[in-house]
């Protein structure tokens, strides 16, 4: 189903369909699909009486701004009185006691949640391999990867299991699984939309965002998400106004890395695809200017220093004690740490944990932690004066399409590097987008991404709308 919300709703309103019949639908396609394990959980029963109960409120005409959506969350969203386990052991069983203010959102626009998915855990991958309830495959070709952390949010709406989907972005973990499974993948300014009842990662990078089909479903979404809370100090005060789409009418400045270009990492289509584009935006009056950014080679290292450092203080709280995986062979307090831990935890999340806690060590803080945080500082800087004379960023989302399972999960440097054009914009806190432009000759989708200054999350889907219908 490639209809945007706003059809289904017309739809809706006609009596053609029923919210009833949507469900139906979806949950035909998740049984179907299956083998593809992008769900961990879906609430079935619960998704059937919400439809019977959002059927009225159309009649009525009371219902909300997302009557007709049905979505699936990504597996670190709590939802009051439903499982959370972040693909992770170490929570399992674990039932959340409150709900994600994202979450809650959608529920009050009438939004249908269909089911909780997979994801790598503690959103720690850029494959999805890393879950503990196994890979997610990629459903145009189920031998290479989604994507990930939110390769479950991917892959359920590339497969037609929901249509659209919550994910959660530390360094890419939207767009890239966006680009794989050629899908609109969107991570919001930091702050743009409130991370409370997101399980931690690295708190000063992860952001919520959706994963849909088309750019006015991702843009309605992002408008009922944005907006101040409460229970979130991070978020900002004031809400961004997401509104309707608007026609870009002046010619935009678009500035191009120089150094993403030349990347010898990067495919040879995807590097023409992206000249392409370039050559488009020229033709239609607009600026496009080569920039160097010489800090691209120390994006992942800093990236990695400094949320490995955040991820080792986050998940500290998982002691086996008072929730979640407690292991049998426990003897006294300190066995139930260790091996509470050492069996909950998954590879991944344990090397992550380690790194963290060693450059947070005292004999090691000064040389890597303080450091990485003045390379930060430094990307930021560096990001601002290309913003100052321009008004977009332009570079490929990912360097190459989705690559095979199995093919970079011995290898964590090679797989951290899949992260390398997506961590510019969390390290700095820009708003990107992934759009799904391009087709590689392996069938396999990718996208183009567009980065914007700090609060211009309104005017990057202006023009990412605009360039999509472009067709590079």
């Amino acid at each position: 189903m490639t209809e945007k919300l706003s059809d289904i709703q017309s739809k809706l309103r006609l009596g053609e369909i029923s919210c009833v019949s949507l469900v139906e639908f979806y949950l035909q396609n998740i049984e179907k699909n299956k083998h593809l394990n992008a769900f961990l959980e879906v609430f079935e029963l619960e998704a059937r009486n919400k439809a019977i109960e959002v059927d009225a409120k159309i009649k009525n005409n009371t219902a909300g701004r997302l009557a007709g959506l049905v979505l699936g969350i990504k597996d670190n969203l709590c939802y009051t009185g439903h499982k959370v386990s972040a693909s992770s052991k170490i929570l399992e069983g674990y039932e959340a006691v409150y709900t994600a203010t994202a979450v809650q959102r959608l529920l009050d626009e009438d939004a249908i949640i269909i089911g909780r998915l997979n994801c790598d855990e503690f959103a720690m991958g850029a494959s999805n391999e890393n879950s503990a309830y196994g890979p997610v495959l990629n459903f145009q070709d189920n031998t290479r990867v989604p994507g990930g952390s939110s390769g479950g949010s991917a892959v359920a709406v590339q497969a037609n299991m929901c249509h659209a989907s919550l994910g959660s972005d530390t360094g890419g973990s939207i767009r890239q699984p966006a680009s794989f499974c050629g899908l609109w993948g969107y991570k919001p300014s930091y702050g743009c939309i409130s991370r409370h009842g997101l399980l931690a990662y690295a708190s000063s990078f992860d952001q919520i965002g959706p994963l849909t089909k088309s750019i006015e479903d991702l843009n309605l979404i992002m408008d009922v998400l944005s907006g101040p809370d409460q229970f979130d100090a991070t978020a900002f005060q004031t809400k961004i106004a997401f509104g309707e789409l608007q026609s870009v009418l002046s010619p935009k400045r678009f500035a191009v890395i120089k150094e993403c270009i030349e990347n010898e990492g990067v495919d040879p289509e995807i590097k023409a695809h992206t000249m392409q584009a370039i050559a488009m935006l020229q033709e239609q009056g607009h600026t496009v200017e080569m920039v160097d950014f010489p800090l691209l080679d120390a994006l992942v290292p800093a990236y990695y220093v400094l949320t490995t450092a955040e991820a080792s203080s986050n998940l500290a709280r998982y002691s086996g004690l008072l929730f979640g995986y407690r292991s049998p062979n426990a003897q006294d307090l300190n066995s139930t740490f260790v091996k509470s831990r050492s069996e909950g935890f998954g590879p991944e999340v344990k090397r992550r944990i380690m790194l963290g806690t060693f450059v947070l060590s005292s004999n090691h803080y000064d040389a890597y932690y303080t450091k990485a945080q003045k390379v930060r500082r430094l990307i930021q800087q560096k990001t601002e004066e290309i913003f100052a004379t321009a008004d977009f960023i332009l570079l490929p989302t990912t360097s190459t399409p989705a690559f095979k399972l199995g093919e970079k999960a011995n290898n964590p440097i090679a797989m951290y590097l899949a992260d390398l054009f997506t961590v510019h914009a969390n390290l700095a806190g820009n708003p990107a987008v992934s759009i799904p432009t391009g087709t590689h000759s392996n069938h396999m989708p990718y996208g183009l991404q567009l980065m914007a200054p700090m609060k211009k999350d309104k005017e990057l889907l202006d023009i990412a709308a605009y360039l999509y219908h472009l067709k590079p």
